[in-house]
């Protein structure tokens, strides 16, 4: 009897803590839901704003859930703008030649941080990552920058952004993280550092290269302040800029928002909307890149952050 009985009590406690974690993944699962579609719904807004028609979307008030009067109207003015395709341009450079700078000198900056025979690496350590929290401030920055011939030129884009500090640190870390006994054996088979770097060391640390890597074409990508500071002529300005002067500045050329493509726009009310319209649709197209590049680098990125994280 008593052996029915505890075992009666124990399929219902068995059957409450079913229950209640079916209750709580479901809570969970619905607040996730939540959250998802709070941060999805900006980015759908903006592309359906994209394709809509600017008269319509001047007029419309709450929640964008669908195009209004599907056009692509707004594209075809982005990209008869000249400045557009300039910017994108300049920014596909500096993004190559930027990210594969950054890439090269972190490397051999992470490399070396990670021998342990570095001499004097502690205090090496804490002269780098006090750059981390102390700068110079942003007029000796730009003092600096134009009288060693930085100003107005392509590497103004290149030069002061060729190394970043944490990034450099994440990967130190993840060079450590690769056994000691490989470093070894290919010492003892005779290599190099050089060969022990491109064919132990790089091989084995994919995963948190690719979320540096990611880091990098990020940042270069989104980069605009340099270029705001250091850059006078237009033809060198990267999308970025051109896209804060629309937005902040609301500078929508007269050739954006003119007759343009067999466009006509014959009032100041049609002028201001398809300015409405060219924003959303310059956001598109300086963010769409990045949202292509990312899934391919996704499935590296959670292992390399935390690979780049579980050692000092």
């Amino acid at each position: 009897m008593k052996d029915t009985d505890s075992g009666y009590r124990e399929k219902r406690t068995i059957g409450r803590w079913k229950w209640s974690n079916v209750t709580f993944n479901l809570f969970n699962y619905g607040l996730l839901t939540i959250f998802t579609l709070v941060c999805l719904y900006p980015i759908l807004h903006i592309v359906f704003a994209s394709v809509s028609n600017p008269n319509e979307l001047m007029l419309h008030r709450g929640l964008l859930l669908k195009p209004l009067g599907f056009t692509l109207n707004g594209y075809k003015l982005v990209f008869k703008d000249n400045s557009i395709f300039t910017g994108f341009k300049n920014t596909g450079i500096y993004v190559i030649l930027g990210t594969a700078i950054n890439m090269a000198i972190t490397i051999m900056g992470a490399y070396s941080l990670s021998r342990k025979e570095l001499l004097w690496k502690t205090p090496v350590m804490i002269i780098i990552t006090i750059t981390m929290f102390f700068g110079g401030g942003l007029i000796p920055w730009f003092l600096l920058m134009k009288q060693v011939g930085l100003y107005n030129n392509i590497l103004a884009m290149l030069v002061p952004t060729a190394l970043n500090t944490w990034n450099m640190i994440i990967l130190r870390t993840g060079f450590q993280a690769v056994p000691m006994e490989l470093e070894e054996a290919a010492v003892v088979d005779g290599a190099s550092q050089a060969k022990i770097l491109m064919r132990v060391i790089l091989p084995l640390s994919k995963p948190v290269l690719a979320v540096i890597l990611l880091y990098y074409l990020v940042g270069n990508w989104n980069s605009w302040f340099n270029a705001m500071v250091l850059l006078k002529d237009r033809g060198l300005f990267p999308l970025q800029l051109l896209l804060k002067e629309i937005l902040v500045t609301n500078d929508s050329t007269t050739a954006t928002v003119g007759s343009a493509g067999g466009i006509s726009i014959n009032s100041v009310q049609g002028a201001t909307a398809y300015r409405e319209l060219v924003k959303y649709c310059v956001i598109v197209v300086a963010t769409a890149p990045i949202l292509v590049i990312y899934p391919f680098l996704q499935r590296y990125f959670v292992k390399g952050v935390y690979v780049g994280s579980i050692k000092g």
